[in-house]
């Protein structure tokens, strides 16, 4: 599964990969290039965060299920309980 970015989101990355390879690896990255590697990062690496999100999300949902009885439970008929 590759991942999509709007063509904004895009424009920005591509900005942000030049920019990092010129000050952190004294190299210039050609747009042709900087499109190539967002490419490749999106189709092989991505995948793995966005699963990991996936996962991350389904672990937290879960536990806050496990919880729901006692954090939404309501006693009734308490009524005469407040009276003594």
């Amino acid at each position: 599964m590759s991942l999509k970015l709007p063509s904004s989101e895009r424009k920005d990355v591509l900005r942000s990969l030049g920019r990092y390879f010129t000050e952190e690896l004294d190299t210039d990255l050609g747009d042709m290039q900087a499109g190539l590697l967002l490419d490749y990062i999106l189709k092989e690496i991505a995948p793995l965060a966005y699963n990991q999100g996936v996962e991350d999300a389904r672990r937290f949902l879960s536990d806050k299920m496990e919880d729901l009885s006692a954090s939404c439970f309501e006693h009734g008929l308490t009524y005469w309980d407040k009276k003594r």
